[in-house]
């Protein structure tokens, strides 16, 4: 009995042994801890937000900002709100660059003076309501301008369905337009957000025929036809 009791005590202690080896590594690791370079760029980010709103996404102190996220450590109490936080800046830049970018060339093309077809003249209604000048003899290719207008901005050919969804433009009262008949108006919508976007459509008309924009006018050069037609010229026989 004594061979197997000498075996049973080498057993037991090599499996001791093994338990405490195995057990090592875990006491032995240390604890997650927060990050300081997450909580300065925690609180940097949140006061120049605070200061500049989205504006702080093109400011030059945000690439410090990225810098010290960069440096929390993956194991750190800290690291998967530092990653939320990076993902947050980078995304805002890149919408605060493509807002930049539209009011840029929207700015532009405001510069660029609109020009109004010379034949163009008032036109007379048989119904009371505002009045459009005639289109030009030949109305302009509308595939040609199927694109939108330049830099997303509506012009000869958009889509009146493209108006409607933009949420930018409002359906107004119809035009009686020379040689055409009454047609659907849309004009830009009086909201900061918008007149900043489309600045180049503040005081345009956009005319509608066969569900895309047939034209685009001043809003000067609209006349209102009186309901008795006023006095003289051919407005005196559409107002009867």
């Amino acid at each position: 009995m004594r061979p197997y009791s000498s075996l049973s005590s080498r057993t037991f202690v090599g499996l001791l042994t093994a338990l405490l080896v195995a057990a090592a590594p875990v006491a032995c690791r240390k604890p997650a801890k927060p990050s300081e370079e997450y909580t300065q760029a925690h609180t940097r980010f949140g006061k120049l937000y605070a200061e500049k709103g989205d504006d702080a996404f093109l400011d030059p102190e945000l690439a410090e900002v990225e810098s010290l996220l960069s440096q929390v450590p993956s194991d750190s109490l800290d690291a998967p709100a530092a990653q939320e936080l990076r993902t947050r800046i980078q995304t805002g830049k890149q919408q605060a660059e493509a807002q930049e970018k539209a009011k840029a060339d929207a700015l532009a093309q405001a510069r660029t003076p609109t020009q109004v077809p010379s034949s163009f003249n008032s036109a007379p209604s048989t119904s009371p309501g505002p009045s459009a000048s005639e289109p030009p003899d030949e109305a302009p290719d509308t595939d040609a301008g199927a694109d939108g207008g330049t830099a997303g901005v509506p012009g000869v050919g958009t889509p009146e369905a493209q108006l409607a969804s933009s949420g930018c433009f409002q359906k107004g009262e119809s035009l009686e337009v020379k040689g055409r008949g009454r047609r659907d108006r849309w004009e830009l919508a009086d909201r900061p957000a918008c007149r900043q976007q489309y600045a180049p459509l503040q005081d345009q008309v956009l005319i509608i025929e066969d569900g895309k924009v047939l034209a685009q006018v001043p809003k000067s050069a609209i006349q209102v036809i009186p309901v008795d037609g006023g006095t003289g010229g051919p407005a005196t026989d559409g107002g009867r």
